[in-house]
């Protein structure tokens, strides 16, 4: 029986998955993978992968990968996440629970200045799982909100993985970022509003009907100490204490996002001063001028840019292998043939990202099957800056997603006593509300395009 190029494309799909749930290293399992079956089909080609996997990364937007790594590790070697989570805190802990909002918000913004999911939920998790556990926080509400709240980091600019999506799809990366701003920020405010309303009615109220259980106090005449502290007032001194070592990186949020909305600088360029700057306010505002922490700061940033670069070059070289067996054509043509009209196969698409999203990071998957997905949406008339943006969402979801959910594990090691069930539990909530991010990003496509829309240039 002849093996159809589609045939081949479910082969080698299904191939790479088992080779990469087996714990092998994704950039060793998708060369690997596709060595093989250029051995297999064509093995005359083998001469061509230097060559491929040297093209796959002669690309000068690649360069914004760890530029925008080396920006955020300074921020993450230093003090910052605390002090910024220490000043939304200050301002906002007057709210129904404010705690809550401030972690959220945090992460946010500690996302627009990392670009990293993981970074993300450990520098804020680090500071707020255990303020909102010493306030009454259910332990499985505070540590759900953190490991979902982490993954803003790949939706707000400047996001790593919009930057992969750009290059593997050959789309503006500075209109990627651009088109990120509107779905994050709308979707940071939905949870702090399901914040609001879990704190109100969930938290409060319990508190007030559960009979609290007296704690030994100096004065049997004094009122029963409550369990959950009492929250600190805070003066207009206090809340803008901390402000002097913030402002300069959120100025520096809006110089970046600025200079390419206004079509002043390539992502590149931008992510090359962020960088310089970063590193100067953090040598400047935490004094991260000692030889360890500059070895720490470099070390991390090359080992992370090495990282993904590698994982991107094994990637495009598999999607290489599968462009060889016209495998990609082939599962493309399968897929638009399916009798659901264009948005059945929209939700077949998300469905099948979020499968793949709870075995594989990100980066990986987008990869993997952005340049399929693309040659499947431009025929069905999505934009793939929307399209972008809705892959987004679905893979943030899968970060907080078992068997692999990465963030699930980087607030367990936080908390190491909550059982993982428990941390799930907490996230589905907010996980829910990502997926209505999805539903309001298809109704209203302006959230995505608008501001993409308005750009000068590129």
């Amino acid at each position: 029986m002849e093996v159809t190029p589609f045939m081949w494309g479910i082969i080698m799909f299904g191939t790479a998955l088992v080779v990469l749930l087996s714990g092998i290293p994704i950039w060793a399992g998708l060369a690997g993978t596709a060595i093989l079956f250029i051995l297999i089909m064509s093995p005359e080609n083998m001469t061509v992968i230097p060559y491929v996997i040297y093209s796959s990364l002669d690309k000068f937007a690649l360069l914004a990968i760890p530029l925008f790594i080396f920006m955020a590790a300074p921020i993450a070697k230093s003090r910052a996440s605390f002090d910024l989570y220490e000043v939304i805190h200050r301002w906002l802990h007057w709210l129904p629970g404010g705690i809550g909002i401030s972690n959220i918000i945090g992460c946010a913004i500690f996302a627009a200045l990392c670009g990293s999911s993981p970074a993300t939920a450990a520098a804020i998790g680090g500071v707020g799982i255990p303020e909102m556990r010493r306030r009454g926080y259910p332990p499985s509400f505070a540590t759900g909100l953190i490991a979902v709240g982490g993954s803003l980091g790949i939706l707000i600019p400047p996001s790593i993985t919009m930057i992969i999506y750009g290059v593997a799809t050959e789309t503006s990366v500075g209109k990627l970022f651009i088109a990120g701003i509107i779905p994050g920020v709308m979707v940071t405010l939905i949870m702090a509003i399901y914040i609001v309303i879990y704190f109100h009615f969930f938290v409060i109220r319990r508190q007030r009907r559960e009979p609290q259980e007296p704690r030994p106090v100096p004065n049997p005449e004094e009122a029963v100490v409550p369990p959950v502290p009492r929250e600190v007032v805070y003066t207009w001194k206090d809340r803008f204490v901390y402000l002097p070592r913030i402002l300069p990186f959120l100025f520096l949020i809006f110089a970046v996002m600025g200079s390419l909305y206004l079509g002043w600088a390539t992502p590149s360029e931008a992510a090359g001063v962020g960088a310089f700057l970063s590193l100067l306010l953090c040598v400047i505002i935490y004094r991260a001028y000692r030889p360890k922490i500059l070895k720490s700061i470099f070390g991390t940033a090359i080992n992370e840019s090495t990282m993904i670069l590698l994982i991107m070059a094994a990637a495009l070289f598999f999607g290489y292998a599968l462009s060889d067996a016209y495998a990609t054509q082939a599962l493309a043509e399968a897929i638009l043939d399916l009798p659901l009209g264009r948005w059945g196969i929209m939700i077949v698409i998300n469905i099948f990202l979020l499968i793949l999203g709870m075995f594989i990071p990100p980066a990986a998957v987008i990869l993997l099957v952005a340049p399929i997905l693309l040659q499947i949406i431009l025929p069905l008339g999505f934009d793939p800056i929307w399209f972008a943006v809705i892959m987004t969402l679905n893979l943030e979801i899968g970060l907080v997603t078992p068997p692999v959910g990465l963030n699930l594990y980087i607030v367990k090691a936080i908390a190491p006593d909550i059982p993982l069930s428990s941390v799930l539990m907490g996230a589905i909530p907010f996980m829910l509300i990502l997926a209505l991010g999805i539903v309001l990003v298809a109704i209203f496509p302006e959230l995505a395009l608008w501001l993409p829309g308005l750009m000068i240039g590129r």
